[in-house]
């Protein structure tokens, strides 16, 4: 009996021992925060998978997606969402050839929605292929809308038919995806007819909306290229 009360008494003892170290332990803590408030406690942050960066994304090609993204108003505090073909120009300083070389390693993650001569309503071809296009993400990034109109009809009205398309494109986004900060996902662009139109040979080797029907140079670019892009930057 004895015994078990001695070793009874040193239990009790140890747990005692115990809270007050940790009662003095929180308390130097409280005491280290209030005389340093600047001091931010960490959060804990869950568990992010990590998107993989695909081949294409060499650091050349990182650099034309970066001045596009920026140009575009996707990153930063800019009230700028979209460019017209003079920002491309200017804020991005992108040639012709380099705008192209961003399309060419999208092949397999792309696809090109067609529209009627002078028109900017997306069919149901388009439609379908712009859903499953945008619910292929795999984690990316960015979303590319580049809306372009073929060479007949003036620079001023295929500028405007080219806005108008790309608008079509992120308002069906909008009304599917119900996503918040829409437009800090989607780099919307409208290109005209005088700025980085597609060769006929996009007509073969990409996903279109109207493979059943005759595709030409001009009617390539009677289109807007969309696309998700699998870089980080």
């Amino acid at each position: 009996m004895q015994r078990a009360a001695i070793v009874a008494a040193l239990g009790g003892t140890a747990a005692l021992v115990g809270a007050l170290l940790f009662v003095s332990s929180d308390v130097k803590a409280a005491g280290h925060r209030l005389a340093h408030p600047e001091e931010k406690v960490a959060a804990p942050s869950a568990a992010v998978a990590d998107h993989a960066e695909a081949p294409y994304c060499t650091p050349q090609f990182k650099e034309v997606l970066r001045r596009v993204v920026d140009a575009c108003g996707l990153v930063g505090e800019t009230d700028r969402r979209g460019c017209a073909p003079v920002d491309v120009k200017s804020f991005a300083s992108i040639s012709d050839a380099d705008f192209l070389a961003l399309f060419t390693p999208l092949e397999k993650r792309g696809a090109i929605l067609m529209f009627d001569d002078a028109q900017d309503a997306l069919d149901d071809g388009a439609r379908t292929i712009l859903k499953d296009t945008w619910e292929d993400r795999r984690g990316a990034q960015f979303f590319f809308t580049v809306a372009r109109a073929s060479k007949p009809g003036g620079q001023a009205l295929n500028k405007a038919l080219s806005q108008k398309r790309a608008n079509s494109v992120m308002f069906l986004l909008q009304e599917q995806s119900k996503e918040p900060d829409l437009d800090k996902k989607v780099g919307l662009l409208w290109l005209g007819s005088e700025y980085a139109q597609l060769p006929q040979d996009y007509c073969g080797t990409w996903q279109n909306s109207r493979k059943d029907k005759k595709c030409n140079a001009e009617a390539i670019n009677r289109s807007a290229f969309v696309s998700w892009v699998d870089c980080r930057l």
